[in-house]
């Protein structure tokens, strides 16, 4: 009987025992994190040096929960975990565009579009066709033309006025440093044969003296000024028309360089929760007394880079070079502002804790802001600035160890390479253009090498851009080899590029940029493995979805 007692009380403690274990097993299941999303059965590039492939990721909410094997993965999925097979689809972290002009790029997607017209008469009939359809005295704007493809003779107003006689017309050139105006244009601003130049600027004139309409750099101001300012609404709607485009296109953050007012509409955008991409949003260098520094950057929307300008461009002979053009032997281009100014600006936003970013294209204006970054970081003492140049397009041999000396990051834009390759020999010879796009010296000179569009100047096309930075197979297909083929890049250099140094370049870092835990579920899927077809295929790759926050905002589930 006591032996039976006895038995009966080591059962019962061994049961207690065994509820126990189960009560606390039941409560870890129960308690343990859950994903809201999988994806399982992908062919992922992290973008993490540490570890750059992984099959299957688990997001909660809008960050990367766990990422690793398919079998690792199943522990994070409960009974209302969404779980999607992408079939080894392959998927990269989101790309970042660190150069787009955000209002402009929604405007041209409204406007007339000129970008690719190959020819003077279709050119003109596309303007013609376009002003039918719109409101009398509404400007016709951007369009975004290309003379070069036409064999290089510049666009005149005579061209298009009898099309345009009640729409003023100031439309772009495809890089944004000379605008075509029409008579009706060139009247309501007052300008003819007596309008003296501007400064960093100017008029092109018949030997008459007549304004043909082409205006450069400071001088298409005197048209652009007197264009009305876009409202609230239509600012909106060409933000929403930018955005819808950039995300079918993989990119899910961009730095917007825009100068058109565009980040009080974001913000509003912003709080009614119709952001669809992340946004770095620049204001210009000049107005840096305005520009508060910005603490606790929220994810969607923040402000606090500098955008400053030194010259204009290689197209319009108006990027600062220290010999002159080939074909103008008195024209070494331009600086678009004075020297001192640009110092004086760029140091009182660098004291100001603001970040500072400058476009400079020829090798004399790279030189310009080396030195003016430099004389800075003297002057102001270390600290993490990350000074950026953005274009960085021709450097002379000597400046190109000064970014990694400095810390200077390179921010640059593939797809110029494949497009100005067509002609810049003609403009800059052959030994200028070996250090024209130089992204293979640069990282190896340790740069940090960033990537971008500058859209509407160029498609915002990451994949495009990947392409041209490994192949730089012009877009005439005259360079089967590659244009300066020894700038060549890898397309794993290029994927870093789009993604994890591009968001070291706005203090990003820590949230974007890799597919990891704790990081923004920000990813792209895409048709092909990048890194498995031959590099001139690339082009041919296709965005299937894009995921912001771990939502789907284009392309089906």
């Amino acid at each position: 009987m006591i032996y039976s007692l006895s038995l009966c009380m080591i059962l019962i403690k061994r049961l207690i025992f065994t509820f126990a274990i189960t009560i606390l097993l039941t409560s870890c299941e129960t308690d343990s994190v859950k994903a809201d999303l999988i994806i399982t059965n992908a062919n992922i590039w992290t973008g993490n040096s540490d570890s750059q492939k992984a099959e299957a990721m688990a997001i909660k909410e809008d960050t990367i929960l766990a990422i690793g094997s398919a079998i690792d993965i199943q522990k994070f999925q409960g009974q209302s975990t969404e779980v999607i097979d992408v079939q080894n689809k392959f998927i990269t972290p989101g790309f970042i565009d660190t150069h787009v002009h955000l209002l402009m790029g929604g405007n041209s997607l409204l406007s007339v579009q000129l970008r690719d017209a190959k020819t003077k008469e279709e050119f003109i009939n596309r303007i013609a066709v376009f002003a039918k359809d719109i409101k009398p005295d509404q400007w016709i704007v951007e369009g975004n033309w290309d003379h070069t493809l036409w064999g290089g003779e510049l666009p005149r107003k005579e061209w298009i006025d009898e099309f345009t006689g009640e729409n003023p017309v100031a439309i772009y050139r495809m890089d944004g440093h000379m605008i075509l105006a029409n008579s009706a244009a060139l009247k309501i601003a007052g300008i003819d044969k007596n309008t003296a130049n501007v400064e960093n600027g100017e008029i092109v004139k018949n030997s008459d003296g007549t304004p043909t309409g082409i205006l450069k750099s400071e001088a298409m101001y005197l048209v652009l000024n007197k264009i009305p300012s876009l409202t609230n609404v239509q600012k909106e709607v060409a933000i929403n028309a930018a955005q819808d485009y950039l995300i079918s296109q993989g990119v899910t953050s961009i730095h917007d360089v825009d100068s058109l007012g565009g980040y009080e509409v974001l913000k509003t955008m912003n709080s009614a929760k119709k952001l669809k991409i992340r946004v770095y949003s620049a204001d210009p260098l000049k107005n840096w007394k305005s520009k508060p520094k910005t603490t606790n950057e929220p994810k969607w929307l923040k402000n606090g880079l500098m955008k400053g300008f030194v010259d204009g461009s290689l197209g319009s002979h108006t990027a600062a070079f220290n010999e002159p053009y080939l074909d103008k032997l008195e024209d070494k281009g331009l600086f678009i502002v004075d020297v001192d100014s640009l110092y004086q600006w760029v140091s009182n936003a660098d004291n100001n804790e603001l970040q500072v970013t400058v476009h400079a294209i020829g090798d004399r204006a790279n030189n310009t802001i080396l030195n003016t970054f430099e004389r800075v970081i003297e002057e102001n003492g270390n600290r993490d600035r990350r000074f950026r140049i953005e274009h960085a397009q021709h450097l002379a041999i000597d400046d190109i160890n000064r970014f990694s000396k400095l810390n200077i990051i390179a921010s640059m834009q593939p797809y110029h390479a494949i497009d100005d390759g067509r002609w810049a020999e003609e403009l800059i010879g052959k030994e200028r253009i070996k250090t024209t796009y130089a992204f293979k010296s640069l990282l190896d000179a340790n740069t940090t090498l960033v990537f971008s569009s500058d859209w509407p100047v160029a498609p915002a096309s990451p994949i495009y851009g990947i392409y041209a930075a490994a192949t730089r197979q012009t877009t005439d297909g005259k360079n089967p080899d590659g244009w300066v083929p020894e700038q060549k890049i890898t397309v794993s250099e290029a994927l870093m590029a789009y993604t994890n140094n591009v968001a070291y370049s706005s203090f990003d870092e820590n949230i974007k940029g890799t597919l990891e835990p704790g990081k923004l579920a920000d990813f792209v899927i895409l048709s092909e493995d990048l890194f498995t077809i031959e590099p001139n295929e690339i082009k041919d790759v296709h965005v299937l979805k894009t995921y912001i926050g771990g939502n789907n905002v284009f392309g089906e589930n």
